[in-house]
């Protein structure tokens, strides 16, 4: 079932509305009618961010009745960095950083899901066989027979990988402690194939299409799927800051655009992959990200109601490693509004 939408009339009922509001510095209209003049949205080149390929490539920015301008970032922090700084409006990306930025006291909220259930834990065959073979026993067996821990590399404490991570291990495991089960390092995304193949780490907890590409090496296997570990937990979504949130019109437009993405996706999603490639560019061929859609670890939507209960669930890990000083719950984190209107 497609994402709904009312494309035609947002288009046909904000863009005269907003067609005559005066360009200012910033990013707000003249005068105190709030309502924006011009939209920024920001991404890193990743895999999971497909909506903003999609919305890019095939023209959906065209239908927010204000102008886009997009702007590439090159890392997470960076992007989590400039959306503190009021640099930006919008910005997909992990559910876990926008959970830090309103412990904090940002004022901003979640229109829409990107992505859920987006990892795999790859491993070499030795430890994906014992893996198999013994499931939760592995790590013990791993141990005794190599004289250490399983080196497992994964992004920072407390971003979504490292939460998924941590909740295999600790509750659908019930091993106890990360730490205490396996040796971790901080290992970036775009690296962990070379590390694995170096030798250097035993296991990893990668996004496509980096999973893709470790699963061609015979040397490498599945482990398992984050969507069988904690079943349906978001991993990107569409993060806006409160001008946006407030500006009704510009905030389903937005949503509206990103629910036309999320059918796109659904109905060619080899088209979406090649927008994707070509957006991403160095790295990610057209043959790559068109396999990279058959895995179970791209799963795109945009409903937000999809993702509460899990984000509840991770929301006490990111407390529970100091990211955030307490629990932050869906109330604080959501703002279903522009979604429910569009989805009538």
């Amino acid at each position: 079932m497609g994402e709904k939408t009312r494309r035609d009339v947002i288009r046909g009922g904000t863009v005269l509305a907003t067609a005559g509001l005066t360009a200012t510095a910033g990013c707000l209209g003249g005068g105190t009618s709030g309502h924006l003049d011009r939209l920024t949205v920001a991404y890193v080149p990743i895999y999971p961010n497909m909506h903003h390929y999609v919305m890019d490539k095939e023209g959906f920015y065209d239908d927010i009745p204000v102008p886009v301008e997009t702007e590439r970032f090159s890392s997470g922090p960076s992007v989590v960095k400039a959306f503190a700084s009021d640099e930006i409006d919008v910005a997909l990306f992990g559910i876990t950083p926008s959970m830090v930025l309103v412990d904090k006291g940002k004022p901003a909220s979640v229109l829409a899901a990107n992505s859920r259930e987006g990892f795999k834990m790859m491993g070499t065959a030795a430890f994906a066989d014992l893996y198999a073979e013994h499931g939760r026993d592995a790590f013990e067996r791993f141990e005794s027979q190599n004289g250490r821990k399983v080196r497992f590399g994964a992004p920072p404490d407390g971003s979504v990988p490292d939460v998924v991570l941590r909740y295999w291990i600790e509750q659908d495991l019930g091993l106890g402690d990360l730490e205490s089960v396996v040796s971790k390092s901080k290992v970036p995304p775009a690296n962990a194939p070379q590390t694995m193949q170096a030798g250097d780490i035993d296991a990893t907890i990668i996004q496509e299409p980096f999973a893709t590409v470790i699963g061609n090496d015979a040397d490498f296997r599945e482990v398992a799927w984050s969507g069988a570990v904690l079943d349906g937990h978001p991993v990107t979504v569409l993060f806006a800051q409160k001008r946006v949130v407030d500006d009704t019109d510009v905030a389903e437009g937005l949503v509206s655009a990103h629910a036309d993405a999320t059918n796109f996706i659904r109905d060619d999603p080899e088209a979406a992959a090649r927008d994707a490639s070509a957006v991403i560019g160095s790295g990610v061929s057209n043959d790559l990200a068109v396999r990279a859609m058959d895995s179970t670890a791209s799963n795109f939507l945009s409903d937000p109601h999809a993702i509460t209960s899990q984000t509840e669930t991770m929301a006490q890990y990111v407390a529970d490693v100091g990211n955030t000083d307490s629990d932050v719950d869906n109330e604080q984190l959501f703002h279903f509004g522009a979604y429910d209107a569009i989805a009538r």
